[in-house]
């Protein structure tokens, strides 16, 4: 999933940024000298004392009684927003004397609980504010099928309900799910853990006139009857589990990828998104054939919380990425990268997540540079580390560590740049340390050798040191791979970037900053959103209300309709004072739920007694349309 590439706006020390200087002096480097003592390093494993194969998120007992499949047959009400009907779990014993299977739920009406047919006993424990309640059924001996009759609430954490108003048709209701990472459980009750693997079929019915998909096998030629079948032959997690129902119209964009959206999106997103099927082919010639048949798009209502979603067969897209220019298309690469890094292979456990979401990015980089060119893999490339060293200024030390410890926490916490950059710049250091051919080696056979598995940070520690440490010893250190993944912060002599692309910008800035230069007189013709992006990130904190003034009568930026490039701009605005642009602002904050754009405003406008008085006034008017992640994410600030 790629969430928080946060609109940020500080320079980055340059301890990790050569920005500035020409492509051949900002070569990425590394360093390999500067490890951590392996006895710290052995103290640091030591106090986390986990138990590795235990997932702390999930009431599931898959070591006793393991679900391996699911029928569901779900009626959608937008009358009461709720899925009604039952989901038929096929499960295996893996010990024979096991007669309890543990189910994970959250804020679900149980209704009945069957084997054969014949109703069983069944105990629904009291609720915890982050795993919800533990559902035990009682399984009789021999048997390897229950059903469990059920009906969702209408405030169900992973299911939003969006009024006709709400969408971009305004003529139809509209419902998607969003199931990472613990919010499955709110809408099927199964042992909702990455660990946990299931193929699942779906009956789904609707109103006729809406069109049903989901994170399985979806025709683009399909009826649009109100029924609509589905079937996932491959095992995937819990959290992979998706269903939208909307006015929905499909469009290919080549032989194996599509969109779907609402009509009035359809055109815009094909175009957007044209170079799929491109970003496609080339991934499957460094990491081996797509698995999943085919990869389509569905461009969902503002009201989405996260940029994307890598749903499998389906990723969940958020419509702020249609930007006209394709400078947003990162974040397609990425949800297609997760086909490979995240669905094919997953982190067993939250505390993993930097093995899904960090070879994720690191796979996005080289995606960009496949299609687009090096020069716009580095100025990704920059933009990334700027994410992340904001990440590793404001968190705490215990939340830079690639093998976070999350026991007790709401699994969400684990979704910053640290999983996403820290891990993708672990990897591009092996990558640059071995060379590209080898790691490209190394990735195709890791690919392979654990595909359709769920695994652990140690267990790919010991994959890692058998195949790649040990076949590279004179340039790999295990003392330095381990400080990457037990350590906070970023090793010293980590890989740098930089890009002649961003050079002219810091001497336009720079420039402008010292007054020889006036903003309408900066040659901005041939900048993409990258360079834009970079031109703001790096301003001074504090500018002068006339300073404001004139880069916003030169450029619009007020105006703007990259809704990443308005997002920093109103940032900026907030933390300056810039009234011009508070209209703006206020209309951002309601028609936008992506709460990475939406969430440093809120932020910032706490800090003041009149930011909180416009910030609360936004947010009032947002809820409705606001999904439950971002309601929660937001409401503090609020307050």
């Amino acid at each position: 999933m790629n969430l928080y590439r946060l609109a940020l706006l500080s320079s980055v020390p340059a301890l990790l940024l050569a920005c500035g200087k020409a492509p051949e002096q900002a070569e990425e480097t590394v360093a390999t000298e500067q490890v951590a003592p392996a006895e710290e390093t052995q103290q640091i494993e030591a106090v986390d004392n986990f138990d590795f194969s235990k997932d702390y998120h999930s009431y599931g007992n898959p070591e006793d009684i393991a679900v391996k499949h699911l029928d569901l047959d779900l009626t959608v009400d937008f009358d009461t927003k709720s899925l009604t009907g039952y989901v038929d779990l096929t499960v295996e014993r893996q010990q024979d004397s096991a007669n309890t299977l543990v189910l994970d739920t959250r804020n679900i009406d149980i209704n009945k609980v069957t084997v054969d047919g014949q109703a069983v006993d069944y105990d629904l424990a009291e609720a915890d504010e982050n795993l919800g309640s533990a559902l035990s059924i009682n399984l009789p001996a021999g048997s390897d099928r229950v059903r469990v009759e059920y009906q969702t609430s209408p405030d169900a954490s992973g299911v939003q309900w969006l009024t006709p108003a709400q969408t971009a048709g305004k003529q139809h209701p509209f419902l998607f799910t969003q199931a990472q990472a613990v919010h499955a459980r709110s809408f099927i009750p199964l042992q909702d853990s990455p660990k946990v693997r299931v193929t699942y079929t779906a009956t789904i019915r609707t109103p006729q006139e809406l069109l049903a998909v989901m994170s399985a096998s979806n025709d683009p030629d399909t009826e649009r009857d109100g029924v609509y079948e589905f079937n996932m032959p491959q095992p995937i997690p819990s959290y992979l589990i998706a269903l939208a129902v909307g006015d929905l119209e499909f469009k290919p964009m080549g032989e194996r990828t599509g969109v779907y959206a609402e009509p009035s999106l359809l055109e815009a997103s094909a175009k957007e998104f044209e170079d799929t099927e491109s970003m496609l082919i080339e991934t499957e010639k460094r990491y081996g054939k797509y698995s999943w048949d085919r990869y389509d798009l569905l461009i969902l209502p503002p009201s989405f919380p996260f940029g994307g979603m890598e749903n499998p067969r389906l990723s969940f897209i958020t419509p702020t990425v249609i930007s006209g220019d394709k400078s947003l298309v990162a974040l397609i690469a990425h949800e297609l990268a997760h086909s490979w890094s995240g669905n094919t292979i997953t982190n067993a456990t939250w505390r993993d997540l930097w093995l899904n979401e960090g070879f994720t990015t690191y796979l996005t980089y080289r995606i960009m540079e496949f299609v687009y060119g090096e020069e716009r893999e580095k100025m990704e490339f920059v933009l990334g580390l700027e994410d992340l060293q904001l990440d590793v200024e404001s968190l705490p030390p215990k939340d830079q560590r690639l093998a976070i410890d999350l026991r007790g926490r709401n699994p969400d916490d684990v979704f910053s740049n640290i999983p996403y950059e820290k891990g993708a710049l672990f990897l591009r250091e092996l990558e640059q340390n071995v060379g590209r051919d080898n790691f490209d080696q190394f990735l195709l056979g890791y690919f392979n050798d654990f595909a359709f598995q769920s695994i652990t940070t140690d267990q790919f520690l010991t994959y890692l040191e058998a195949e790649l440490v040990a076949k590279h010893s004179a340039v790999l250190s295990l003392p330095r791979i381990k400080q990457w993944i037990f350590e906070p912060g970023v090793p010293e002599g980590a890989p740098t970037a930089g890009s002649g692309a961003f050079a002219v910008v810091d001497h336009a800035r720079n420039n402008w900053l010292r007054g020889e230069v006036k903003a309408k007189d900066i040659d901005t013709s041939k900048w993409v959103f990258h360079q834009w992006k970079y031109f703001l990130s790096n301003l001074p904190e504090k500018l002068t209300q006339e300073q404001l003034a004139e880069l916003d009568d030169a450029f619009g930026l007020t105006k703007s309709t990259n809704n990443e490039i308005a997002s920093t701009w109103l940032l900026i605005s907030i933390n300056n004072w810039y009234e011009p642009a508070f209209g703006r602002l206020h209309e951002y904050l309601v028609q936008i739920g992506r709460n990475k754009l939406v969430r440093p405003l809120y932020a910032a406008l706490s800090k003041t007694p009149e930011g909180k008085v416009i910030g609360r006034k936004a947010f009032e008017e947002a809820k409705p349309g606001y999904h439950p992640l971002t309601v929660v994410a937001n409401q503090k600030y609020v307050e």
